[in-house]
């Protein structure tokens, strides 16, 4: 009789159990369908058709932007070899931007230029810019359905980039972008801002610096990319950096101020001190951070171990040993003329020469374009508390196998750019 009533017991719990586990079977299943809906919602709600009743009409309108811009082809590149999609897609600020309202916003713009690979380093530098910003994405490949993709999703998502950020997106001229109504599987779980980002870093590792495409033969343009960037903004002066780097935190408030105190010379740029910091670190915002970590060794000047030369100019002692004489507003520290083979980093004038877009690839890119400011009669004005930071030391190790190699064919491409320089300003006495 006991034995009986346990073996009743047994059976009661042993069917609660299974009751149980049925339960959370048909729980689990329902969550599962639910989530299936949510994200072909999601899906439909960022990629469907439009015409649909109660649809959000700010996504709506944002929706026809990017299919009006892709729907032109964009345009040639004066080589032939790159399509551009200028104004791929546009800020709320640039949408909405009006002749004379809220001048101030638009006197200085950052611009910079990226593959699909460091896209992810946008996310810090929209936080610590926090203004006007244009950025030209290259893209190779089925990359290019990616990268338009992944854009637009930033835009519907991430609001400080909706409202800030104008996209340029450039690739082959055989290839072109395309609506991403197709690529479900790119979109699955983007939910939010956070969860564009981290579908951006599983192609943090794809390339090797300029290593694009299966052979690693296909070229970066970085000054077609910088000169993209640049013309995608309508702002007075304008700062070009890469997207891996970081300017001074409240940059744009103190520059628009030292030009109220102080108007510039027409033929004046203002370099801001490049540096370098160990990836571990935290980003300075301020001078006083930068230098206490410069001090400790774990900030050093750019490239100091791949190129010293390159950066030596600015004078970084000098630089560094002003800070003890206290800080006021941003101000021009001193002045200098440009010496081979200086690549500073600087806010300018959007008249300043372009870019010459011959460069492509590793070398010569930047101090190309130094160089023709030095010809055309600028002055390099070095600000005193402004400077730039890159996210990781340069190392030899971690460049790409044709690094020596595309020097020096962009060396022999530096020397003949600089004879066409005496053609361009015969009057200059300035040569590089």
């Amino acid at each position: 009789m006991h034995l009986s009533k346990k073996c009743s017991a047994f059976k009661v719990v042993l069917g609660a159990l299974v009751l149980v586990a049925l339960l959370q079977m048909i729980y689990l299943s329902f969550l599962s369908k639910l989530h299936g809906k949510q994200q072909r919602y999601r899906y439909s709600e960022l990629f469907g058709s439009s015409g649909k009743k109660n649809a959000n009409p700010e996504k709506n309108s944002r929706k026809e932007r990017l299919r009006y811009s892709l729907s032109t082809g964009g345009i040639f590149d004066p080589s032939g070899q790159y399509r551009v999609y200028k104004n791929l897609i546009k800020s709320d600020f640039s949408t909405n931007q009006k002749p004379g309202v809220d001048a101030s916003s638009h006197f200085l713009a950052l611009a910079t230029h990226t593959s699909i690979n460091n896209l992810h380093h946008l996310n810090s530098l929209v936080e610590r810019w926090q203004n006007p910003l244009s950025v030209a994405i290259f893209a190779h490949g089925q990359d290019v359905k990616f990268a338009t993709a992944l854009v637009y999703a930033l835009t519907i998502f991430c609001p400080q980039i909706q409202a800030l950020v104008d996209f340029h997106l450039v690739c082959h001229s055989g290839q072109m972008a395309s609506f991403p109504e197709q690529d479900r599987e790119h979109f699955t779980g983007l939910e939010d801002c956070a969860a564009v980002f981290a579908r951006l870093e599983t192609h943090r590792d794809k390339y090797q610096n300029y290593a694009i495409g299966g052979n690693g033969n296909v070229s970066y343009p970085n000054n077609l990319l910088r000169n993209v960037a640049r013309g995608g903004t309508e702002a007075n002066y304008i700062l070009v950096i890469d997207i891996d780097m970081a300017p001074s935190a409240d940059l744009h408030q103190q520059f628009l101020a030292l030009v109220v105190r102080r108007e510039p010379a027409t033929d004046e740029v203002f370099v801001l001190p490049a540096f370098e910091i160990r990836h571990v670190r935290k980003m300075p915002a301020t001078k006083s951070e930068l230098v206490q970590l410069y001090q400790v060794g774990e900030v050093r000047p750019f490239y100091e171990e791949l190129c010293p030369r390159c950066q030596a100019p600015t004078n970084y002692s000098q630089w560094v040993n002003r800070h003890s004489q206290g800080l006021g507003p941003l101000d021009v520290a001193y002045t200098l003329s440009w010496v081979d083979p200086w690549e500073p980093f600087y806010i300018g004038h959007r008249t300043v020469p372009l870019y010459d877009e011959n460069f492509r690839q590793y070398g010569f890119n930047r101090i190309s374009q130094a160089c023709e400011l030095h010809v055309a009669g600028y002055r390099f004005s070095v600000l005193n508390s402004a400077f730039v930071v890159h996210k990781g030391f340069k190392v030899q190790g971690e460049f790409h196998s044709r690094k020596d190699e595309e020097n020096r064919r962009n060396r022999l491409l530096f020397r003949s750019f600089k004879e066409g320089l005496k053609i361009k300003y015969p009057s200059s006495p300035r040569r590089c």
